[in-house]
């Protein structure tokens, strides 16, 4: 149901443990000149610099390497063929990551950047291995600019707009809170710049057919996204356990005048991110076992991660990122996790210690052979 008054309390920015933040071509580059707007990202470089002293992780998933590079190759305006865009976004890539690093740098913050396509949060394994990278990145207190990899990225491995990107990020790395920066404040009854009778919504407790009917079309000629995929996005991230806004970014200090009041949208979150990934993981089929010994046991109630050396037997065929039951020496099941190894690797390296892991498979491996967070006891 969707409310046009507020609920009893609306999600907070200020109180957001882990944050993505998605960034419209908009927003960040000028429609006219294509030129990188220095001062808007200067002042959201503050507003990553607030957050981050609160505790909070933040992500930013980034459009604007198409728009910065067409005007560099000096590339007509209008729609461009799939290799001009990929050839734009190539040169476009470098100016916009130097640009984060450039904001953010003077606040000692270090950036990373991080291309992705739709392939990469399809397939399982390369899902763990971005989750993995991403979360040593947020562990060593970096911020990861994350944008499509538009220069190798064809229409069918496309996600084809930031919005659904940002949402998987989120997903991807248990983020509370997602906040969609456009150039609209919210959704609205109807669409606001045709219907003088429609009303913002406040708060969204859940996507119905409503709501859904509520979204529109793109209105800027830089942004992709539109309302539709913005719901879109809102479905993916709230299932995922994330609460979501969507909220302008016109002014300066924008995640400041949401936490300030400005007018927006919140989506809540069905449930908690950690919650909803362990009911996926749990949902899913086994491919194959591993049998652990005591220890393991021990080391598992107490909420740590797999490793090799806990692990006595490796049963069936799986590869990297199937899901696999854990068996107790007593042959009972005590749940199941995503392996990071297939089953031939994690017969090579079963029972011996993680510095052997190199040596044994002849190249270097994850520590865990099941990650704690990938894990359902």
């Amino acid at each position: 149901m969707a409310s046009l008054s507020e609920p009893i309390a609306l999600p907070d920015v200020a109180q957001a443990r882990r944050l993505v933040i998605k960034i419209g071509s908009a927003l960040l580059v000028d429609a006219e000149t294509g030129r990188l707007k220095s001062d808007w990202l200067k002042a959201l470089a503050e507003d990553v610099v607030a957050a981050k002293a609160r505790g909070a992780d933040v992500v930013l998933v980034s459009s604007g390497s198409i728009a910065l590079g067409r005007r560099v190759l000096k590339l007509p305006s209008g729609a461009l063929a799939l290799e001009q865009s990929q050839a734009a976004a190539a040169v476009g890539q470098i100016q916009l990551a130097r640009a984060y690093e450039e904001a953010l740098a003077p606040h000692g913050i270090t950036t990373a950047q991080v291309l992705v396509t739709l392939e990469d949060t399809e397939d399982r394994r390369r899902y763990l291995n971005t989750r993995a990278t991403m979360e040593t990145l947020l562990a060593l207190g970096t911020v990861p600019i994350v944008n499509e990899n538009d220069t190798v990225a064809t229409d069918e491995i496309r996600y084809g707009d930031n919005d659904r990107l940002a949402a998987q990020i989120a997903i991807t790395v248990g983020a509370d809170q997602l906040v969609l920066l456009s150039d609209v404040d919210g959704l609205y009854s109807g669409n606001p710049h045709t219907d003088a009778n429609a009303k913002r919504l406040n708060f969204v407790a859940a996507i119905t057919p409503q709501i859904e009917a509520m979204a529109g079309d793109p209105v800027s000629g830089l942004s992709k996204g539109g309302m539709k995929t913005k719901i879109t996005a809102a479905r993916t991230a709230t299932a995922g356990g994330c609460a979501m806004v969507i909220a302008s970014g016109n002014q300066l200090r924008p995640l400041k005048a949401i936490i300030d009041g400005a007018p927006c949208t919140w989506f809540a979150a069905q449930g908690d991110p950690q919650a909803a990934r362990k009911r996926w993981i749990a949902a899913m089929k086994p491919r194959g076992s591993v049998r652990i010994d005591a220890g393991a046991v021990t080391a598992l109630r107490a909420g740590k991660s797999l490793l090799p050396a806990g692990v006595v037997a490796v049963e069936q065929k799986f590869g990297r990122g199937d899901a696999v039951s854990i068996v107790g020496p007593d042959g009972l099941s005590l749940g199941q996790g995503l392996v990071r190894y297939t089953a031939d690797e994690a017969r090579a390296i079963m029972g011996k210690h993680t510095e052997r892991i190199a040596q044994l498979l002849g190249y270097p491996g994850r520590s865990a052979l099941i990650h704690r967070d990938d894990m359902v006891m």
